[in-house]
């Protein structure tokens, strides 16, 4: 049995999944030779689209290196949240909202991404600011949607300011709270 976010996380791309299967188009993606995935369906000629899906991780992956370097430990519900699937990022609405959540599509997007969060960590102490680690994105460029290293809620976060307010008491609650958004 997995933790809630797992659960959350799985559930969440079920219905993905569903409502994609309904139009191809929706779940299709332009193929990139230098930037695999096991997520690419088929292979094709460079830009041609082809369909993709969330795969489920073999090695879930880790980040105790960057714990180390940072001298902290990532809460669970993030670890969680990022070593479950390679996947595109996943589109969600929550009420009137769009949120883009953010999954790593391959091991060097893995990579990138805790380089990013190292990155955020980092100005997060620089400005006095309690640590917050980012997982989803808003259609405002200064918002992002991140969750509380101490306590685990999912805060709205303009970038370089004390989160605005909290979204959910914890991840799974928030991912429990979006529906899958095809729009373009």
């Amino acid at each position: 049995m997995g933790s809630s976010v797992s659960i959350a996380l799985e559930k969440f791309i079920e219905k993905y999944l569903e409502q994609g299967a309904k139009d191809p188009e929706l779940l299709s993606i332009d193929y990139d030779p230098q930037w695999p995935s096991l997520c690419y369906m088929s292979s094709a000629k460079d830009g041609n689209s082809v369909p993709w899906e969330p795969i489920k991780r073999a090695d879930g992956g880790d980040f105790s290196d960057i714990e180390k370097a940072l001298d902290i430990s990532i809460h669970n519900d993030l670890v969680d949240f990022y070593t479950g699937y390679w996947s595109d990022n996943l589109n969600a609405k929550i009420s009137e909202d769009t949120v883009q959540l953010l999954q790593p599509w391959n091991d060097d997007d893995f990579i990138r991404l805790q380089q990013n969060l190292v990155g955020h960590v980092l100005m997060k102490r620089r400005l006095k600011q309690p640590i917050t680690l980012f997982f989803g994105l808003t259609d405002d460029d200064d918002f992002i949607i991140t969750l509380d290293n101490q306590s685990g809620e999912v805060m709205l976060e303009q970038v370089g300011m004390l989160p605005k307010k909290v979204l959910a008491p914890n991840l799974a609650a928030f991912l429990s709270s979006l529906e899958p958004n095809f729009t373009r």
